[in-house]
């Protein structure tokens, strides 16, 4: 029955459960005897007796019935713990959506592809978006049309897979199919209607017209079971605008909405027998994403407009380009009874920026209008082996191990000199030294104000200088397996793993699962873990200047191997370290299933980037060194975070008139306490400005405290009716003056109508948010115009684009 599949998911978070329950109210047949290879390096071990949670999610059929075109929207509106937010006037995060498991940070889940290390975008994200100081991983650089399925880990596992999997593993499995081609035509587009008194307004009635179309190819190769799968899929996504009526608000910017973007993919997974026991296969996969994203409004008047080029002022544009490519290969074969596994895994992201609608305003009238602002890349390259046998033992022991070498290449590209730069009315460059009566003036501005004009482009300063740093790392692990009797199994790993910039880290990893009776089971689990600082978050550096006050400001972000950083104490930085903790239990009666899990996990160091330091923070010594700088922020190890949680998970299927009706609430608890701020002694007493209370509650708001997913699906003949309710608590966030802004909770619902007209054609018709709810505040303090985005309200969990209706066309010959 399909229903037993849901009984193994327990412990931790229920990040995927719910995403996997509604797989399996759409699947024709069971997966239970599937066997996954996340978490769990033993060939036999299926879903249903992994010592750990493992989802596994069958993304083509869950895909059919929702509007979500991304790996990362589709997760988030399906999974109670996972959250991945679309962004507005966020800068790079506009164009990569930062996603976290628990509430932790982006960074902190690592993710593979078909087991393989997957490389993390280059994008560190700084400006107006979750998760600022962290980098992390673009699930969206892989598409939907590609997958065969999802495995998730929820459970820590840097014992077997080493950093960033502290708060858990994603897993990508790329198709496999040998044979026929199947294809995909969405076509979907937000109906706007304001959610209030005409508070929200838009450029159209019919806006972020979306269109995606995949066409996925399977073909054998040779004689012996060879075989190539290849994926091409564009996808075309206009803006979706959410202006504040101007009538009724103050909102600096009026350009707050869904960016847009056009991305196109290829991948391929090919599979080939050499000789009897040996196989070669190969992944390839290329990703380029165009993004256009709205920074804020610059008014007529404003210092960094010219209003002989925009006479109403202007939106800047961010006009970004994302190259993705992955290239994994490898060989399988025995070796006395063990099956090996030998691999290079590949992976390289590049970001740039082009700077639209823009101007220098220190230029005055010849000021070019778009600007090359550089951009960033990210280089991995990973070689290894993993070799598994298993042992007539008691009930059977499993035991793997391997190594792999690991480098990697981090690049900060310079951009065009006026992308950075400011100007004084003679042309030269403005130094520190430039008497001020040669700065650029905004005639419009009376003297004694803020009148010096900006400098750079507007929208987004263009990068300074070119940066290439490197690292490398070196990795060994155990993990074993062993029945010892048919209801009882416990499970062993370690990990060493040595690094060439911060030192090296040992981890280590229990679990055990119990089945008490057939329909009653336990299952937990103790490990520590660890997440090496990213080299972006190392060797980044980037210098602006800002006027505050009417004063000319240096603004230094300094590289946490500088003299600046060393000056005042901040710490080369280090591993952050984690202790995760599981136990639950799931209860299954074939119509009911109920489970209750709890997570616990400690983290301590966690890499963050600091608040801007004034000068007068600073010793004097420091002062004198370097009196360019006026303010100075760092990347650090300077938070320890403990979080707790708890998802309950009840489900029930029943045949219905002459179909049938499967009915899921899943729900997630998630609390996350800021135990510990860790400043250095040259800064004591600054812990204010080291994590101010903004700050906090930017990291305290990666996820709400609840969310809750209800899930019908109803099933008869070739007719299949879904509808989906997720409950977003509120969202707590403190806005420029320092006020709290809390959103209320919400509820989106989203239905859809399925037909299957033959084996080979189905047809879904449905609506996102059909009943148009966005996100409100509590209070009005949107007049001010202090959130954090500019608009009349924030990027939060359920999204701002309002209501959404789609076609989805599957086809297969």
């Amino acid at each position: 029955m399909k229903i037993k599949y849901i009984s193994i998911i327990f412990l931790t978070a229920s990040s995927l459960s719910y995403a996997q329950q509604v797989r399996d109210t759409l699947t024709k047949e069971s997966k239970i005897d599937e066997v996954a290879i996340t978490g769990s390096r033993n060939k036999k071990r299926t879903v249903v007796n992994t010592p750990v949670p493992i989802d596994i999610i069958d993304i083509k059929q869950v895909s059919q019935s929702t509007g979500q075109v991304e790996i990362n929207q589709l997760l988030q509106f399906s999974a109670p713990s996972f959250n991945s937010n679309k962004q507005s006037g966020s800068d790079g995060a506009d164009a990569v959506d930062p996603a976290t498991l628990r509430g932790l940070g982006p960074d902190q889940t690592l993710l593979l592809l078909n087991g393989k290390r997957y490389h993390q975008s280059s994008l560190i994200n700084l400006f107006g978006t979750k998760g600022r100081g962290n980098t992390g991983y673009d699930m969206n650089t892989i598409p939907i049309g590609a997958i065969k399925r999802v495995e998730v880990l929820r459970d820590g596992a840097s014992a077997q897979y080493g950093s960033d999997a502290i708060a858990g593993v994603i897993n990508v499995i790329l198709n496999d199919r040998d044979k026929g081609f199947e294809g995909n035509a969405f076509y979907g587009m937000n109906l706007f209607k304001s959610p209030g008194n005409n508070d929200v307004t838009s450029d159209h009635k019919v806006d972020g017209i979306t269109f995606d179309f995949s066409g996925n190819l399977g073909t054998k190769i040779g004689n012996k079971g060879g075989f190539g799968n290849f994926t091409a899929e564009f996808i075309n996504k206009d803006y979706a605008i959410r202006n504040a009526n101007p009538e009724m608000y103050t909102a600096p910017r009026q350009r707050f909405g869904d960016a847009k973007a056009q991305n196109f993919y290829f991948f391929g997974n090919i599979e080939l027998p050499l000789t009897d026991g040996l196989k070669f296969y190969s992944r390839q996969g290329f990703s380029h994403r165009n993004t256009k994203a709205y920074a804020w409004t610059r008014t007529p008047k404003a210092n960094g407009n010219i209003p002989e080029i925009y006479p109403m002022g202007f939106d800047p544009i961010e006009d970004t380009s994302i190259s993705d490519f992955t290239f994994d290969n490898g060989l399988k074969f025995k070796v006395a009874n063990w099956d090996v596994d030998f691999y290079n895994a590949f992976g390289n992201n590049r970001f740039t920026y082009d700077i639209t609608n823009t101007v220098n305003a220190t230029l005055g009238p010849k000021s070019p209008t778009q600007f090359y602002a550089g951009g960033h890349s990210l280089l991995q390259n990973t070689t290894g082996f993993n070799a598994v046998r298993q042992f007539k033992v008691l009930e059977g022991l499993n035991i793997a191990f391997g190594s792999e070498f690991r480098y990697e290449k981090f690049n900060i590209i310079k951009g065009e000199e006026a992308s950075y730069t400011m100007y004084d009315i003679n042309g030269n460059v403005v130094t520190p030294n430039t008497p001020a009566n040669l700065l650029v003036t905004n005639p419009l501005v009376p003297p004694g104000e803020n009148n010096i004009r900006s400098g750079g482009s507007q929208g987004f300063p263009g990068y300074s200088t070119d940066i290439g740093k490197n690292r490398n790392n070196f990795a060994a692990y155990v993990d074993t397996e062993l029945d010892i009797t048919k209801n009882w199994m416990i499970s062993v790993a370690g990990r060493f793993e040595s690094y060439n910039d911060f030192g090296s880290t040992m981890n280590g990893k229990f679990a055990t699962r119990y089945a008490i009776t057939p329909q009653f089971a336990f299952r937990g689990s103790v490990s520590t873990g660890f997440r090496a600082p990213s080299l972006a978050q190392k060797y980044y550096s980037q210098q602006f200047t800002n006027f505050q006050n009417g004063k000319l400001v240096t603004i230094q972000l300094a590289s946490n191997d500088s003299d600046l950083a060393k000056r005042l104490g901040i710490e080369q930085l280090k591993q952050e370290t984690s202790v995760n903790g599981s136990a639950g239990f799931t209860f299954n009666t074939g119509k009911f299933t109920a489970t209750i899990d709890g997570y616990y996990i400690s983290v301590k160091n966690r890499i963050v980037l600091t608040g801007n330091f004034s000068k007068d923070d600073l010793p004097k010594e420091v002062q004198a060194d370097y009196p360019y700088i006026d303010q100075a922020q760092f990347f650090s190890n300077a938070i320890d975070t403990r979080t707790k949680g708890i998802d309950v998970i009840l489900s029930y299927s029943e045949s219905l008139g002459s179909g049938k009706l499967t009915a899921t609430l899943a729900g997630n608890y998630n609390d996350m306490e800021i135990t510990n701020v860790n400043t250095s002694p040259q800064l004591q007493g600054k812990e204010d400005v080291y994590l101010s209370a903004r700050e906090r509650a930017f990291i305290l708001a990666s996820a709400p405290k609840t969310k809750i997913n209800l899930n019908l699906n109803y099933k008869i003949s070739k007719f299949n009716a879904n509808l989906q309710l997720v409950r977003f608590d509120k969202v707590t966030l403190i806005g420029y003056d320092d006020g709290e802004q809390i959103y209320n909770p919400k509820v989106t619902t989203d239905i859809s109508f399925g037909y299957e007209f033959s084996n080979n054609l189905n047809l879904t018709l449905g609506s996102k948010n059909i009943f148009n709810r966005y996100p409100t505040l509590q209070t009005a303090q949107v007049t001010e115009g202090n959130t954090e985005a500019g608009g009349i309200f924030d990027p939060v969990q359920m999204g701002f684009a309002g209501r959404q209706v789609f076609a989805r066309l599957n086809f297969k010959f």
